[in-house]
């Protein structure tokens, strides 16, 4: 800067904290400037109350949450990346896709080594064959007959009439599916 330019002269620091947006509402702003009115001892717990429209008990449970918000909003931040659920998820989707590439490798490990003994790998036994056989290898000696489905609205609707009596010829408009046919 040369000396011909002249500079501007800066706004007091006071005037910048005026024109500052606070994120809460009004009532909040309010509030809050009572409070720190009274704790700065321009205005007595009596007054703020009266100014508010709270009881004095009330002022004071109101300041007491004012002050506990500010002694939690002058916290340390902790240092570090905060915890991210879309930091987790991706974290995890990667352990994933590597616990899947060891798994298939392992498994071709298996494979190698079987082939190179001259074993075979024993057949794994099918789900849909076990639970229709019997306890003797029998295909027919445990099956069960199948259960009909019943509609569980139906059902519902039928002991809602059973309970509602007003309206007995709305009763007999749908039946439902008997379970024993």
């Amino acid at each position: 800067m040369t000396t011909t330019e002249q500079r501007k002269p800066r706004a007091p620091r006071g005037s910048q904290l005026a024109k500052r947006s606070w994120p809460a509402g009004t009532e909040a702003k309010r509030r809050a400037a009572a409070v720190l009115e009274v704790l700065a001892g321009l205005r007595t717990p009596t007054e703020a109350a009266t100014a508010l429209g709270v009881s004095l008990p009330g002022y004071y449970l109101l300041e007491q949450r004012a002050v506990a918000g500010l002694a939690a909003a002058c916290e340390a931040a902790g240092r570090g990346p905060k915890p991210n659920g879309q930091r987790q998820l991706a974290a995890l989707e990667r352990q994933v896709v590597q616990l899947a590439r060891e798994r298939d490798r392992y498994q071709a490990v298996a494979r190698m080594g079987q082939r190179s003994l001259g074993l075979t790998a024993p057949a794994a036994p099918s789900p849909g064959k076990a639970s229709k056989q019997g306890p003797e290898g029998d295909p027919k000696g445990s099956r069960r007959k199948r259960r009909r489905p019943t509609v569980r609205a139906l059902r519902l609707a039928a002991a809602l009439r059973q309970t509602d009596s007003s309206s007995p010829a709305e009763g007999a408009a749908v039946k439902p599916p008997s379970a024993s046919s």
